[in-house]
C-alpha cells in the first residue's frame, strides 16, 4: 500500500500485479485500511465515511459511516455484497454504489440465516431486482424488497431454522428447521409447502430454479419446482459435499467413504427452468422436445402450456397439450388459432386480440361469464346462445335471449323442456313447470322424478292444491311408499285428516308433531304417544330424553328403568320416592350396585337396605376394608354378642397367619382394644403396642413407656430403654441409667439433647470427678468445660476439686477460688479464716467491708490500715452512718469531715429534716452549692402541706420587703393548695399585681397568662377576664366569660372593646347549646342546626313535627330522610304512613326512595288477604299523590312518570285483590287479578307473583291454570337456590305478555315445606290425563289474560277491577285509556250493594278518583 495523500492510497497485488486506487470522494484522511476475504476485498475508515472496494471487478464504494469503535463485522459470502454486522444492526453496501443498500436489525449474523439477492438472473419486466431473506427471529423470516424498501412477506414457523436462501430472481425461498424439515416458501403468492423430511443437503444450482437435496440415501432433483410433488430421486451411499455447474453440465459431488463420486443432472431439464425465467418458451419447447416423457418431462409441459397460454403464444400451448395428449384442448386451440390467423390475415391485427379469440379462451379456462362479455361487446347474441346450446348451459342461455327479447326465446325453452324430457331430468322440468306457473305439471313431473317431498313442500304451498284430493292422494301415496311419513302427515293435517295425520307421524316417529295434533284433536291418544315416544327413544338410545316423556305418561317403570338407562341416578332415585315399595325394591338393588362401583358407599348402603339386601351391603364393605361400617351394619340385623364372637374368632385367626394388622383392625372394631395390646406385647411388637395405648389409653401411655423401658433396662436393651423413659420425658432416668453402667458417653449425649443447657456440663463434670487428676482435667479441654468445672465445684462448694483443677491447669483461677472460699467462710461466720482467704484472694477492701458489715471497727480499721489504706475513709463514713443513726450526730459530723465528706453530713442532716445544720455546712464548706439547696428547701416546704406553704407565702413576702419582686412573683406563683382556693387566689393575684407594677408590658403579660389560666381553673372567671382585660387581652377575656358561661359579660365585653368578637360569641353560644343538647333552645337561634340535630340524635317526630313548622321544601327533606333511615331499617310500613300523612312530593330526589317502599311492599309476605287492605290502599294513594304531583312539574310524561303510573296501577290491583278477598261472591275476580298480574313479574318477585296465581286458581277449580302456574313456580324456586334463571323453559308463555326476562329473587316467597306441598300437588296432577296443560285461549286465539292479541297485535286496554283485556262489553270512564269488562263491573258493584264491603266502596271511591269519576248511575246491567 502506497499513501499518496491523507486521502488516497494505491494498494497494489503483489501476486498479480495489478493496482486499485483508494480514494476518499469526500477528501477525509483515511486512518486505515485492511485487506480481508482471502485477499480480495479492501475495507478503510475515515473520520464519518467506510471505503469498501472488490480488488478482481475494481468496483469501489464509499458511504456515509459513523464511528462505532471498530466493533464491525464484515462478511464477504456474497461477492456482490458486502454484509456489515455491529450492535444487532445489519447493513448492506453493494460493491461500486456510494449508497447503503439496505439495513434491518437482527442478531442472527451467520451467512447461512441471510440470503441476498441482487440482479443475478435478468426477468421480463423487472429492471432492478434486489431482495433479502433474514431471521427476525429463530422461528420467523422477513423478506424485504431492497429497492423499494418494503417487506414482500414474513414467515413464521413452528421450530427453530438452521438455514435459508433465496433463488437467483428472488421468487423462491427454500428454508429447513431443526427437524431436518425442507420447506419452500413461493414469494409471490405466499404460499408454504414441506418439500422433503430428514434433509441434510439442499442448495439451488446455480444460473436457473433446479433444487439438490439429500434425504438420507437419496439424491432428490426438482427441475421444476413449481411442482414440487415432481421430484426425481437417485439411490446414494454417501454424503452430497458439493455442486458444480460448467462446460455445459451440472455435477453433483458425492462422497462415499474415501472415494468421491460425481453425479451429473440432465442440462436438458436443468436448461429448461431458464428458458421459462427467460420468456423463451421457444427454446423451452425445443429442450423438451428432446426429451423422452416422464413425470418430471409431464410437469414441465403443464407449466410451459400454462405460462404461453397467459403469454397468449397459442401455438406453443397447442404443442404442449399435443405432448400431453389433451387431444380436446388441442383441437379447441387449432381452431381458436385458425379464427387468429384469419382475424389476423383480414383485419390486419393481433389475432389474439379478436373477441372471437379472447372469448374461446375465457370458455378454455371455464370462465364463460367472461366470454359472454366478450361476445356481447360485439353484439355476437347468436354466438353466445350457440356458446351455451353447446355447453347444455339452457338457464344461462335462456337469461340471455330473455335479457336481450331474442325472437327465438319460446323456442328455446321449448328446447331446453324437450331436452329436459330426453334426458330424464324430470326434477329440473318440474321446477322450470313451477317457475310458469304450471303447478298441476310440475307436481306430476317430481312425482314422476321419485320426489314426493318436493311435490308435499309445493302443494303445502298453494291452498288450490290442497283442495285437489286426487292431488293430494298420489303425494300422500308416494310419501308414504318413500317413506316419507313425516311430511305426509303434514298433508294429511292440513287437509283435515286428523286420523291419517295420527297415523304418518306416529309411523314417520314425529311424535311431537303427533302429540300437538293429539291434545286438541284426540287427547285420550296422548298419553299413549308420551309412552311411544318414549319407548322410541329408548330404541334411538337417547335415554336422557325418554324419562320426561314416560313420566308424561304415566309410565314409573319406565322412566325408572330409562333413567337408569342414562346413568341419571338422581333423577331415578327422585321417581322411585314416588313409588310404592314393592315396584321399587328391585331398582333400588340396582341403584345400590352402581353406587358401590363408584365407592360412594354410604348412598349403596341406603338403596341396599331399600331393597332389603342387607348381607350385599355388609359385604361391600368387607371387600372395601371398611370393617367399622360393616360392624355397624351387622349390629343392625345380628346381635351384638355373635358378632363380637365372629370378629373375636377372625382377629384369633389372624394373629396365628402373623396378619397382626387386619387382627387389630377387627379387635378395635369390636371396641376391644385390650386384645391388640396383648397380642402386640405378647409378640413384643412395642411400637404397635404403644401406638393403640396412645390411641385408646392416653392416661396409661407415660406408664406404659416407663414400664416397657424398665424391662428393656433390665434386658440391657440400653438403647431401646432410652427410647421409651425419653418417650416418658424421663431422661434424667436415661443419664441415671447409662451413669450406673458407666456409660458416660452416653450420658452426656442424652443429657445434652435432652437436659436443658446446663444439664450435658453436670454429667460431664461428675465424669471428670469420678476420674480426678490429669485425666479429669483432659476429658473437660475437651469439651471446653474446664473453667465451667471450676466454677460449679465452687458452687457446690467441693474447694478441694476446684482447688485441684485450678493448681492443674488454670493457676489464674486460684484468686477467684480462695475468694469464693472466703465469701463462704464469711456466710458461716468463720471471719478470721474469711479475712485470710480474702488476703490470699488479693481483696483486702472485702475484709475490710466484711468488718464494716459486723461494726467491727477496730479490725476493720486495723485491715484497712495494713493493706488497704483507701478504705480508712470507708470505714470512717460507715462508722459516722452509724453514731448519726445513734443521733450522735456531732460525732457523726467529726468522722465524716476527717474524711473529707461535707456533701455526706449535708445528706444526712437534710435526710432527717435538719435543714439548718444542712445549710450551715453547705455555706461553710460547699458555698456553691447553697441556692440549689435552698431550692430544695422550698420545694420540700411546698410538700408538707399547709405548713409548707405558709412558709413558702413567708419567703415571698420577705422577697417582696426586700424589692425582689422577681423572686416574690416567682414565690407566689409556686403556692398551690387545692384545700385553700382563696389562699391560692391571693397569692396569684398579688403575682400579677406585682408583674404589673413593676415588670415590662412582655413580662407582666406572661405572668397573666400564667395566673389567667389557673384563676379559670378554680373557676374565678371574673377575677381572670379581669385580669386579661387590665393588659387589653380582650379575646382572653371573652374566652374566659365564656368558659364561665356569662354569656352576657362576654357579648358585653365584646361590645364595649372590639365589636368584631360579637359574632365569635353568638358562634360559641350556638356550639354550647349543641354540645349541651339543649336543642329546644336552639331552635329560637337556629332552626336548621336545631333540625340537623333533632335527625342526628333520631329524635325524628320532634324533627319533622318542627320541620312541619316550615315550608313544604324543609319538611320533606327531612321527611326524606326520615324515610331513608326507616328503609335501612327494614320500616317500609313506617315510610308508607310517613308519606301517608305528609303527601308524596314529585322531587327527582326522592324517586329512588318511591321505588324501594314500593319493591319492599311487594316483597312483604302475609299480604295476600283481606286483612292487608289497608296497606295496599296507603301505597295506592301514596303512588296517585306522586303521579298528580308529576303532572305539575316538568316529569310529566317522562319514562319515571310512566315508571311510577305502572306502579300505581299494580298498587291498585293489590289493593282491590284484597278488598274482593273479603267477600266470597268475589273470589274469581281475586283470582283474575293475581292471574292478571303476572304480566308485572319484570317489577313484582316472580315466585310469589305465581305462587299467587297458581294457588288462586287451584282455589277456584281452574287447575289446568293452577298446574301451569305453579309448575312454572316450582322452577323459579329452584333457579332461585342455583342463583341464575338462564334453564327456565318459557314454552307455556309463548304468545302471552308475560315477560321471559325478569330479575332473580332474592329470597323464597315461600317456606321449604310448602314448596314441597306444591311440588306433590304438581307431580299428581302431571299425570292426570284429564287435566290440559295448557293456558285457555279466548275469541281472539289468544291467552285470555293477555292484552295482545297474538294474531294482529291489537293491544286491548287492561279492566281496571281484574287487569283482564277489555274486549266487546265495555265501559269507558271519563279518563283516556280507561276501561273495565262490563260484567266484571256490574258484579263488582252488585258485592258492593249487598255486602256494603268498606273496602270494596273504598275502592270504588279511588276508581272514581282516578279514572275521573264513575260511569253515570253506578250500575249498568243493559
Amino acid at each position: 500500500m502506497t499513501y499518496v495523500g491523507l486521502s488516497q492510497v494505491i494498494v497494489k497485488n503483489l501476486s498479480s500485479g495489478t493496482r486499485v486506487v483508494l480514494k476518499s470522494h469526500y477528501g477525509y484522511e483515511i486512518d486505515e485500511v485492511k485487506i480481508m476475504g482471502k485477499d480480495r476485498y479492501l475495507v478503510a475508515h475515515t473520520s464519518d465515511t467506510l471505503l469498501l472496494g472488490d480488488l478482481i471487478s475494481n468496483k469501489l464504494s464509499e458511504v456515509a459511516w459513523q464511528g462505532s469503535g471498530g466493533n464491525e463485522k464484515f462478511f464477504f459470502e456474497n461477492e456482490n455484497v458486502c454484509m456489515i454486522f455491529n450492535a444487532g444492526e445489519l447493513t448492506l453496501v453493494e460493491f461500486g454504489n456510494n449508497e447503503i443498500l439496505g439495513s434491518v436489525r437482527t442478531e442472527f449474523m451467520n451467512p447461512h440465516l441471510i440470503s441476498v439477492r441482487l440482479n443475478e438472473r435478468k426477468q421480463r419486466g423487472v429492471e432492478d431486482n434486489k431482495k433479502l431473506a433474514y431471521l427476525v427471529d429463530m422461528k420467523t423470516i422477513a423478506i424485504l424488497d431492497l429497492v423499494g424498501g418494503y417487506n414482500l412477506g414474513t414467515i413464521s414457523h413452528d421450530s427453530k431454522i438452521d438455514w435459508l436462501e433465496l433463488n437467483e430472481t428472488g421468487c423462491k425461498l427454500l428454508f429447513r428447521d431443526k427437524k431436518l424439515r425442507l420447506h419452500l416458501f413461493d414469494v409471490e403468492n405466499g404460499s408454504k409447502t414441506t418439500v422433503l423430511n430428514y434433509c441434510s443437503y439442499v442448495q439451488w444450482v446455480p444460473g436457473s430454479d433446479v433444487v439438490v437435496a439429500q434425504n438420507r440415501g437419496n439424491l432428490c432433483v426438482w427441475y421444476n419446482i413449481d411442482s414440487p410433488e415432481r421430484v426425481t430421486m437417485f439411490p446414494l451411499k454417501g454424503d452430497i459435499v458439493d455442486l458444480e455447474r460448467g462446460n455445459g453440465k451440472t455435477e453433483v459431488i458425492v462422497t462415499e467413504g474415501v472415494n468421491t463420486i460425481s453425479y451429473t443432472l440432465d442440462e436438458g431439464l436443468v436448461e429448461f427452468g431458464t428458458a421459462i425465467d427467460d420468456g423463451d418458451y421457444d427454446r423451452a419447447t425445443a429442450f423438451l422436445e428432446t426429451l423422452e416423457m416422464s413425470a418430471e418431462t409431464e410437469a414441465m409441459w403443464k407449466t410451459l402450456s400454462k405460462l404461453s397460454l397467459e403469454a397468449k403464444q397459442l401455438h406453443i400451448a397447442e404443442r404442449c397439450f399435443a405432448a400431453l395428449g389433451d387431444v380436446s384442448k388441442v383441437k379447441f386451440l387449432n381452431e381458436t388459432n385458425k379464427i387468429a390467423d384469419r382475424a389476423a390475415k383480414e383485419f390486419g391485427v393481433d389475432g389474439s386480440e379478436f373477441y372471437q379469440v379472447k372469448a374461446r379462451l375465457a370458455m378454455l379456462e371455464k370462465n364463460f361469464k367472461m366470454a359472454e362479455m366478450y361476445y356481447l361487446e360485439q353484439n355476437a347474441i347468436d354466438e353466445v346462445i350457440e356458446m351455451y346450446q353447446e355447453l347444455h348451459m339452457w338457464d344461462d342461455c335462456i337469461a340471455v335471449a330473455e335479457a336481450k327479447g331474442h325472437p327465438e326465446l319460446d323456442n328455446l325453452k321449448r328446447s331446453y323442456y324437450q331436452w329436459l324430457m330426453e334426458t330424464n331430468q324430470d326434477e329440473k322440468a318440474g321446477e322450470l313447470k313451477e317457475n310458469e306457473h304450471d303447478y298441476s305439471g310440475a307436481i306430476d313431473l317430481y312425482l314422476k322424478a321419485g320426489l314426493p317431498a318436493k311435490a308435499a313442500r309445493l302443494a303445502l304451498s298453494r291452498d288450490e292444491l290442497i283442495a285437489n284430493n286426487n292431488i293430494v292422494n298420489r303425494i300422500t301415496s308416494s310419501l308414504i311408499k318413500g317413506d316419507f311419513h313425516e311430511r305426509a302427515g303434514d298433508l294429511f293435517e292440513k287437509t283435515g285428516n286428523h286420523q291419517r295425520a295420527l297415523e304418518c307421524y306416529r309411523k314417520g316417529f314425529a311424535f311431537r308433531k303427533a302429540v300437538e295434533l293429539a291434545r286438541f284433536a284426540f287427547p285420550a291418544d296422548v298419553v299413549k304417544l308420551e309412552e311411544a315416544w318414549g319407548d322410541y327413544l329408548v330404541q334411538q338410545k337417547q335415554m336422557d330424553a325418554a324419562i320426561n316423556h314416560y313420566i308424561e305418561a304415566g309410565c314409573s317403570s319406565k322412566a325408572i328403568e330409562a333413567a337408569i338407562g342414562a346413568r341419571q341416578w338422581k333423577k331415578a332415585v327422585h321417581i322411585l320416592e314416588l313409588q310404592d315399595d314393592k315396584t321399587a325394591v328391585k331398582y333400588y338393588y340396582i341403584i345400590a350396585q352402581h353406587y358401590a362401583s363408584v365407592q360412594e358407599f354410604e348412598v349403596a348402603e341406603k338403596f341396599y337396605v331399600k331393597a332389603d339386601r342387607i348381607s350385599e351391603a355388609i359385604e361391600m364393605y368387607t371387600q372395601a376394608g371398611q370393617w367399622e361400617h360393616a360392624h355397624k351394619l351387622a349390629r343392625k340385623c345380628m346381635n351384638q354378642e355373635d358378632v363380637t364372637k365372629l370378629y373375636r374368632k377372625r382377629a384369633e385367626e389372624l394373629e396365628k397367619q402373623g396378619k397382626f394388622k387386619e387382627a387389630e383392625r377387627l379387635y378395635t372394631t369390636i371396641d376391644e382394644p385390650d386384645l391388640a395390646i396383648t397380642m402386640y406385647k405378647k409378640h413384643k411388637m412395642y411400637n404397635d403396642m404403644i401406638r393403640l395405648v396412645a390411641k385408646h389409653h392416653k392416661d396409661l401411655l407415660t406408664e406404659t413407656h416407663l414400664y416397657l423401658a424398665k424391662e428393656l433396662e433390665t434386658e440391657s436393651r440400653f438403647q431401646e430403654a432410652e427410647y421409651h423413659y425419653l418417650e416418658a420425658k424421663e431422661w434424667k432416668a436415661v443419664v441415671n441409667m447409662f451413669r450406673l453402667n458407666e456409660m458416660w458417653e452416653e450420658a452426656y449425649r442424652v443429657a445434652k439433647a435432652h437436659g436443658g443447657a446446663n444439664a450435658h456440663k453436670q454429667v460431664a463434670y461428675l465424669w471428670a470427678k469420678s476420674l480426678g487428676g490429669e485425666a479429669a482435667v483432659k476429658l473437660l479441654n475437651k469439651f471446653g468445660l474446664l473453667e465451667m468445672a471450676i466454677d460449679y465445684a465452687v458452687d457446690k462448694r467441693s474447694f478441694d476439686f476446684a482447688f485441684e483443677l485450678a493448681q492443674l491447669s488454670m493457676k489464674h483461677k486460684i484468686p477467684e477460688v480462695h475468694l469464693q472460699h472466703a465469701i463462704f467462710l464469711e456466710d458461716e461466720g468463720k471471719f478470721s479464716d474469711a479475712e485470710v482467704e480474702f488476703i490470699k484472694a488479693g481483696k483486702p477492701k472485702e475484709a475490710v467491708l466484711m468488718y464494716v458489715h459486723n461494726q467491727d471497727w477496730n479490725s476493720a480499721q486495723r485491715v484497712a490500715e495494713a493493706y488497704d489504706p483507701e478504705s480508712v475513709a470507708e470505714v470512717l463514713v460507715g462508722q459516722a452512718k452509724f453514731v448519726f443513726d445513734q443521733k450522735e450526730y456531732q460525732k457523726a459530723e467529726a468522722f465524716l469531715l476527717r474524711a473529707q465528706r461535707p456533701e455526706l453530713a449535708i445528706k444526712y442532716y437534710r435526710e432527717a429534716g435538719m435543714w439548718s445544720d444542712a445549710i450551715r455546712i453547705c455555706k461553710e464548706y460547699i458555698p456553691n452549692k447553697l441556692e440549689l439547696l435552698q431550692e430544695e428547701y422550698e420545694k420540700e416546704a411546698m410538700k408538707k402541706g399547709t405548713r409548707g406553704i405558709e412558709s413558702l407565702v413567708e419567703q415571698a413576702q420577705e422577697w417582696e420587703q426586700s424589692g425582689e419582686y422577681a423572686r416574690a412573683v416567682e414565690c407566689y406563683l409556686k403556692v398551690k393548695d387545692t384545700d385553700n382556693v382563696s389562699l391560692m387566689e391571693k397569692c396569684w393575684l398579688k403575682a400579677a399585681d406585682l408583674a404589673s407594677k413593676f415588670f415590662s408590658r412582655e413580662k407582666a403579660v406572661n405572668v397573666i397568662q400564667i395566673v389567667g389560666p389557673r384563676l379559670i381553673g378554680i373557676q374565678k372567671y371574673s377575677a381572670a377576664a379581669e385580669q386579661f382585660l387590665s393588659l387589653d387581652l380582650i379575646k382572653e377575656a371573652i374566652d374566659a366569660f365564656i368558659e364561665g358561661e356569662e354569656w352576657n359579660k362576654a357579648k358585653r365585653v365584646a361590645k364595649d372593646f372590639d365589636s368584631r368578637y360579637e359574632d365569635y360569641v353568638d358562634q360559641c353560644y350556638k356550639e354550647h347549646l349543641k354540645n349541651q343538647g339543649k336543642v329546644d333552645s336552639l331552635v329560637g337561634v337556629d332552626v336548621m342546626a336545631a333540625l340537623d340535630m333533632y335527625a342526628e340524635r333520631g329524635q325524628w317526630e320532634k324533627c319533622i313535627e318542627t320541620a312541619s313548622k316550615q315550608n313544604y321544601k324543609v319538611l320533606h327533606k327531612y321527611v326524606a330522610w326520615y324515610a331513608s333511615n326507616l328503609i335501612n331499617e327494614g320500616h317500609s310500613e313506617k315510610v308508607l304512613s310517613l308519606y301517608n300523612q305528609h303527601g308524596s312530593p314529585a322531587y327527582p330526589q326522592n324517586f329512588n326512595i318511591y321505588r324501594h317502599l314500593f319493591r319492599d311492599m311487594l316483597s312483604l309476605s302475609g299480604t295476600n288477604n283481606a286483612e292487608a287492605y289497608r296497606t295496599w290502599a296507603e301505597l295506592r294513594d301514596v303512588l296517585l299523590n306522586l303521579c298528580e304531583n308529576m303532572v305539575k312539574t316538568s316529569e310529566a310524561n317522562s319514562p319515571a312518570h310512566e315508571e311510577f303510573e305502572q306502579m300505581l296501577l299494580i298498587a291498585h290491583y293489590y289493593a282491590a285483590r284484597s278488598a274482593a278477598q273479603g267477600v266470597k261472591q268475589l273470589e274469581t275476580i281475586a283470582a283474575k287479578i293475581s292471574i292478571a298480574l303476572l304480566r308485572y313479574t319484570d317489577i313484582i318477585p316472580a315466585d310469589k307473583a305465581f305462587y299467587e296465581a297458581g294457588f288462586a286458581a287451584k282455589s277456584i277449580g281452574w287447575t289446568s291454570m293452577g298446574f301451569i302456574f305453579l309448575n312454572h313456580f316450582l322452577d323459579l324456586s329452584d333457579g332461585i337456590e342455583e342463583g341464575t334463571l338462564v334453564a327456565l323453559d318459557h314454552s307455556d308463555y309463548q304468545d302471552t305478555d308475560i315477560p321471559f326476562e325478569v330479575p332473580v329473587p332474592s329470597k323464597q316467597h315461600i317456606s321449604e315445606e310448602k314448596r314441597e306441598e306444591i311440588r306433590d300437588w304438581v307431580l299428581t296432577v302431571c299425570i292426570d290425563p284429564k287435566v290440559e296443560q295448557v293456558l285457555p285461549k279466548d275469541e281472539r286465539d289468544t291467552y285470555e289474560a293477555s292484552l295482545v292479541a297474538v294474531n294482529t297485535g291489537i293491544r286491548s286496554l287492561p279492566c281496571v277491577i281484574t287487569g283482564y283485556p277489555v274486549l266487546r262489553n265495555k265501559i269507558e270512564f271519563k279518563r283516556p285509556g280507561k276501561a273495565a269488562n262490563k260484567d266484571e263491573w256490574n258484579a263488582f258493584l252488585m258485592a258492593v250493594k249487598t255486602t256494603h264491603s268498606p273496602e270494596c266502596q273504598d275502592v270504588l271511591k279511588f276508581i272514581g278518583q282516578w279514572c275521573g269519576g264513575l260511569p253515570s248511575g253506578g250500575f249498568s246491567f243493559q
